[in-house]
C-alpha cells in the first residue's frame, strides 16, 4: 500500500499544537488595512484554532499531521 498524499494547501496552512489542537491564521490581514484599526490589526496577529467541528475534516486531509 503507498504512502497517503497530504493536502497540500492544507499542509501550509494548519500547523498541531502540542495539546493536539490545530492551529490557524486569521483572515482579513492582507490588504485594505488603513480602514482597520491597529487593535484589530494587532488581534489578528494572533493565532487561531480550528473549530471542533470542522477538526475532522483537517485531520482527514493532513493523514500525518
Amino acid at each position: 500500500m503507498p504512502k497517503m498524499k497530504s493536502h497540500r494547501g492544507a499542509a501550509k496552512r494548519f500547523k498541531k499544537t502540542g495539546t493536539g489542537k490545530i492551529k490557524r491564521a486569521k483572515a482579513f490581514k492582507s490588504h485594505i488595512l488603513t480602514k482597520k484599526s491597529s487593535k484589530r490589526k494587532r488581534n489578528l496577529r494572533k493565532a487561531g484554532y480550528v473549530s471542533v467541528t470542522q477538526e475532522k475534516t483537517i485531520k482527514k486531509l493532513l493523514p500525518y499531521l
